[in-house]
């Protein structure tokens, strides 16, 4: 729209607390203090690169070959060069509703005779859920995408798993504003896809299990390969809550025959009961090449204590066959990953960024925004189960002030805790069904293996795509899930 403005939040300044720095050196650090500036949509060339003084003691210290494709999108916006794009790519920039206001739910009545146990079984109210489910998440660890693509054109077995590892971390950026509502629990048979044409990737996504919660996706573009399958115990501890993340996630690079493993780290949530809510990701990550035994990587995002106060650190580095480091890497989850030493060192990431207001809508990055939006021309091709059409979370932007009137994204929080419980105890009458009749349950579009390690995994049994030319999986026996 002319003269619509666009919130710019120059790279690496998305912080809140002045500790968040003390870790960098200082040319690092006058860095992460870049300004906001506020650019118009109608602003010329010369205009907009009035403001580019901001990357001039930048420039000297990070390599234009290092920088993240975000970092360049950013840089477009500044020189006017970007119309569409990244920010302008047809998709919903805003929410239809803000969230809502907790301020009246008293969580330790509902988590008191809970302390110590897995509260993936405990049935909290829909105003603590954000308008997103756990199937969604997992494609939203896919919004820097391009790390990979960037990966799958990196020649050097070093360099290519520097970016992997900057991918790695780069899945950790969303949660930032995110401590304060939980994502909806997917229920079994539920399905999520994703196609997009702008970074060059589909994906979809299966609740597998039930008990234990099982979340399994697949995606693949012509650069790469990424699936993983990860389930989550959760555990509230009084004045926290840890997420315990069990899985492995899965990256192979065709052009290399590269065939990358990782996992994931603890989360924490921090003042669960009082004051602000906070998130914190600890422990190490290793990731590992199963094709090829030139280098290691070993990721670890360091808990805050007593003697260390610099939050949301994470320090790496890649080791060689003899345990040579080759790469040290170091930053922040929530600003971005650095190769080499200050204040030499080059950026290899950092994330795009916030909305405008985005505190007033979930803490949703851009590309959340846009995950649970349903362009009416998919309707006839997605499956019944796809999440977009759970009433709950969503509902058909065509229908909704004259059937349900609301739910959680549209901000009828009643609507939605009452299609919540309805939701919930279908499932209930399904699962004790198919016990009184001794039916195992099969998922569509995944199967089970064992994977090397002698674990169970998940994986796509190559069906979802093939399924979906015949429009709205005509020929599949959906189950009716809501």
């Amino acid at each position: 729209q002319t003269g619509e403005q666009i919130h710019v939040s120059l790279p690496l300044s998305q912080q809140v607390s002045n500790e968040s720095r003390l870790s960098m050196s200082e040319s690092v650090s006058e860095f992460f203090d870049a300004q906001e500036v506020l650019l118009s949509a109608s602003s010329s060339e010369n205009e907009a690169s009035d403001d580019e003084s901001y990357i001039s003691d930048v420039s000297d210290n990070i390599s234009e070959d290092n920088t993240s494709v975000a970092d360049n999108i950013s840089r477009q916006i500044l020189n006017g060069e970007l119309t569409g794009g990244a920010f302008r790519n047809g998709r919903r920039t805003c929410l239809p509703a803000p969230s809502p206001d907790t301020s009246n739910i008293n969580l330790w009545n509902i988590l008191r005779n809970n302390i110590g146990k897995d509260l993936s079984k405990v049935s909290m109210p829909v105003e603590l859920n954000e308008p997103l489910n756990t199937l969604q998440h997992l494609c939203e660890e896919l919004e820097y995408s391009e790390l990979l693509d960037k990966a799958a054109e990196t020649d050097d077995p070093y360099e290519r798993m520097v970016l992997i590892a900057a991918f790695a971390a780069s899945g950790y950026a969303s949660t930032y504003f995110r401590a304060g509502s939980k994502p909806f629990n997917p229920v079994l048979g539920e399905t999520y896809e994703c196609i997009r044409e702008d970074k060059g990737f589909r994906f979809f996504s299966e609740q597998v299990s039930h008990h234990p919660p099982i979340s399994a996706c697949h995606c693949e573009s012509k650069n790469f390969v990424f699936w993983q399958d990860i389930r989550w115990k959760n555990k509230f501890w009084g004045k926290s809550m840890e997420i315990l993340p069990v899985g492995t996630l899965n990256v192979t690079l065709p052009k290399y025959g590269d065939y990358y493993v990782w996992n994931k780290v603890t989360t924490c949530i921090h003042n669960i009961l009082s004051g602000r809510r906070w998130i914190e990701h600890y422990g190490e990550i290793t990731i590992r090449n199963t094709k090829s035994s030139v280098c290691i990587c070993k990721l670890t995002f360091v808990k805050v204590n007593y003697w260390n106060s610099n939050v949301n650190e994470v320090q790496g580095v890649v080791i060689d066959q003899e345990g040579k480091v080759v790469h040290r890497l170091f930053g922040k989850w929530h600003e971005g990953l650095y190769c080499g030493v200050a204040p030499s060192a080059k950026c290899i990431w950092r994330p795009g960024s916030m909305p405008t207001n985005y505190e007033r809508y979930y803490g949703f990055t851009r590309f959340a925004i846009e995950l649970n939006e349903l362009d009416p021309l998919l309707k006839d091709l997605l499956p019944t189960t796809d999440a977009r059409f759970r009433p709950d979370q969503r509902q058909e932007y065509l229908f909704i002030h004259l059937i349900i009137g609301g739910l959680l994204e549209e901000g009828n929080v009643e609507a939605a805790a009452s299609e919540k419980q309805r939701i919930e105890e279908l499932q209930r009458g399904r699962r004790r069904y198919m016990e009184e009749n001794s039916i195992e349950y099969v998922p569509k579009f995944f199967k089970k293996v064992i994977d090397a390690n002698q674990r169970e995994a998940w994986v796509t049994n190559d069906t979802y795509w093939e399924l979906r030319k015949d429009p709205g999986f005509s020929k599949v026996e959906i189950p009716v899930l809501w």
